[in-house]
């Protein structure tokens, strides 16, 4: 699920990879409900020039220029922005921190703090960081999905199908939406999450890829069928590492329901492999597998 601009990706290889996967389409079509598509290894999406040089630019006006606290504020919010798309999100993290410490109003830099202290196990402190977002600003509807992913994450599934809720019904065609939903419910009660999701499938936008993640929860289509649609229509070789890291991400959480943690684990970490550092989807693989191994969470990402 996209949160922020993406990263340009090495063009040439991934499209010759594109072209590659479309060209097998053809002579495979008869074998996706039956031979998973396991060699659909992402490529990492590479760190664009212009955000590296965007970044130094921005550093260079905050330790030369004379600027006013909002200013400042903001600057430091614009360079955690892009840290946080290259996924150096430590560095982000100050940044945010000093824009708050100059402009206390600022829902922007509250919501990034809400998700780091979300990965990072906070979860208090990542619930009051959401409030102050949808306090100072009602209309950011992403603030009810990031709260909502702390209470699930946090095992409070009850009270974060409220926020999925109101999130949701905010956009209605959006199966991405749905598809939490479901994830929710199914914590709870499986049959009932299907329902819901049978449900909400009417309202999706079937232009939308992120429909065949719907479609795959259903059994309507298979994991083949899911990984293969990830080269339908595409528009740009990034669009691929987009689709591999939410195809993978969402496998994994399914396998993780059916109890396969060794086939959830392998799809967690080719969701992390893609490096779409701002999807939600990578985020929060990361906590998957440390769930998974039943591990704490890294003391380093509890240093605020």
């Amino acid at each position: 699920m996209l949160l922020l601009n993406l990263l340009m990706p090495k063009p040439i290889r991934l499209c010759v990879l594109a072209a590659a996967l479309l060209l097998g389409l053809s002579g495979c079509a008869t074998q996706h409900s039956h031979a998973p598509a396991y060699w659909l290894t992402p490529e990492p999406l590479a760190v664009p020039q212009r955000t590296e040089v965007a970044i130094a630019r921005l550093t260079e006006i905050l330790h030369r220029a004379e600027l006013t606290e909002q200013q400042s504020a903001q600057l430091h919010y614009d360079r955690g922005v892009m840290f946080e798309s290259v996924g150096l999100t430590s560095l982000a993290r100050f940044d945010f921190m000093r824009a708050l410490r100059l402009q206390p109003d600022l829902a922007g830099a509250y919501n990034f703090m809400g998700i780091h202290y979300t990965l990072a196990g906070n979860f208090d402190q990542a619930y009051e960081a959401f409030d102050s977002v949808l306090e100072l600003d009602p209309s950011y509807e992403f603030a009810y999905l990031n709260r909502a992913l702390a209470l699930y994450y946090a095992g409070r599934i009850d009270l974060s199908l409220y926020d999925f809720t109101e999130f949701q019904q905010r956009n209605p065609s959006d199966p991405y939406r749905a598809v939490w939903i479901y994830l929710a419910h199914a914590e709870l009660d499986p049959e009932l999450a299907r329902s819901k999701l049978v449900t909400l499938r009417s309202e999706l936008d079937a232009t939308n890829w992120g429909t065949q993640l719907a479609d795959f929860f259903l059994g309507t289509i298979s994991e083949a069928d899911l990984l293969y649609s990830v080269t339908d229509n595409l528009q740009n070789p990034k669009q691929l590492a987009e689709r591999l890291c939410e195809a993978y991400f969402y496998l994994a959480k399914w396998h993780s329901m059916q109890g396969d943690t060794e086939r959830a684990m392998h799809n967690f970490k080719l969701s992390l492999a893609t490096n779409v550092f701002e999807f939600l989807e990578h985020r929060y693989a990361r906590l998957e597998l440390a769930r998974l191994r039943d591990e704490p969470l890294s003391m380093e990402d509890n240093v605020f």
